[in-house]
């Protein structure tokens, strides 16, 4: 067991300790780690390998690869998936929406499939060669995937800091597909699929995210909940039962905000803004992790990420077709503090988009590939989130 904090050795051991491998529990909004047993120890993801293929599906969704309308084709070796499923047959097609849902609330590794098979070039393992490169772009160290599902394969691992570090990126970079992670059940052809994460609707401020389970993996949860200004995350990998995932998780979560002051009966804000600040642990140990969590919040995937140009709400002079983003808000006020903010730090004159989701994106368009990195850079030592975007 290491710890990051001095507050935390105030802490108690969780009651279930001999009853799970690794754990972790985090501010995402800062990166913070504020417990932590195991969490750079290999163990097996399961279903928690979904949130890696659900952050390429926002991505292409984000950059109109994709459309939540359009159909997907299942093939036959997707319909030949093995349990959970659907049980799509091979030559039927699913909205893009409905297999996101398939994939989120019910883990559906039919509908995995659909999607890396619909979004490389018809191959799976592509797929999978790509959401390993990724990973590593986004600052995931010990992860490597064989497959989109999370189906058993003795290469196929991860650690509680990765899978932590991708849960943040897909909240940093994809906000508006958070949603998702939210829905406690979904009906689909008439049949209705429940989440079978039981922290929905019975936790405080629960809003996330992805369960996972396979014979060696054991039971694992990544749970997320906010209370107040608060957003935190814990990772439960190798749990011996449903039980056990869900309470060492709340557990966790309890401390966690209860670290920060936030009781139990602090009501969830109704729509946090999602604000990059610089991590203020100082460890060796919270440095590594805080570093990478920096690289997950501002990396861009350049190649997955090449796609139709969202025409710019305005810009200045236009001399290349990149850009950088600088966060997507629920509100125009945040999006405008944000402008400020990227105004006053950066010396950078950025806009305000109105994304088809309602949301607001704060972007610098029209720049040459060297001055975007340049800036995404420069945003990056100033603590500011940020990607580059094509």
């Amino acid at each position: 067991m290491r710890f990051i904090f001095l507050p935390i050795l105030l802490l108690c051991a969780p009651t279930y300790a001999a009853q799970y491998r690794a754990a972790l529990v985090a501010d995402m909004d800062t990166g913070r780690v504020l417990y932590q047993e195991n969490a750079n120890e290999l163990n097996y993801p399961a279903s928690l390998t979904k949130i890696m293929t659900l952050y390429l599906t926002f991505d292409a969704l984000e950059h109109g690869r994709l459309n939540l309308d359009d159909y997907l084709i299942v093939s036959q070796a997707a319909a030949n998936a093995e349990p959970v499923k659907l049980g799509l047959p091979a030559g039927s097609k699913i909205r893009v929406e409905d297999a996101i849902k398939a994939v989120a609330v019910h883990s559906a590794n039919d509908v995995a499939r659909v999607l890396a098979e619909n979004l490389k070039g018809g191959q799976e393992e592509t797929f999978a060669d790509l959401m390993t490169r990724v990973a590593r772009e986004i600052g995931l160290t010990r992860t490597n995937f064989e497959n989109s599902s999370g189906l058993p394969n003795d290469d196929h691992m991860s650690t509680a800091r990765d899978i932590a570090l991708l849960s943040m990126a897909v909240y940093k970079h994809f906000p508006q597909y958070w949603k998702y992670f939210g829905i406690k059940s979904w009906t689909y052809n008439g049949k209705t699929y429940t989440n079978g994460n039981r922290l929905l609707g019975s936790f405080n401020g629960c809003d996330g995210m992805k369960t996972g389970y396979t014979k060696k993996s054991k039971y694992s949860l990544v749970a997320t909940a906010h209370r107040g200004n608060a957003h935190l995350m814990s990772v439960v990998l190798g749990a011996e039962n449903k039980d056990v995932r869900a309470n060492v998780a709340a557990q966790m979560l309890n401390k966690g905000f209860g670290m920060l002051g936030v009781s139990p009966e602090t009501i969830a804000a109704t729509a946090p803004v999602r604000t990059y600040s610089a991590p203020n642990d100082t460890s060796a140990s919270a440095a590594t992790f805080n570093a990478a969590y920096t690289a997950a919040t501002a990396a861009a995937v350049p190649e997955y990420r090449a796609a139709k140009q969202v025409a710019p709400v305005k810009s200045a002079v236009t001399t290349g077709n990149a850009g950088v983003q600088f966060g997507a808000f629920s509100s125009r006020a945040a999006a405008e503090t944000q402008v400020a903010n990227v105004k006053s730090r950066l010396q950078a004159n950025a806009v305000i988009e109105t994304a088809p989701n309602g949301m607001y994106r704060v972007r610098v368009n029209g720049l040459t590939d060297g001055a975007a990195q340049k800036l995404k850079s420069t945003a990056t030592t100033n603590g500011i989130d940020s990607y580059v975007f094509h």
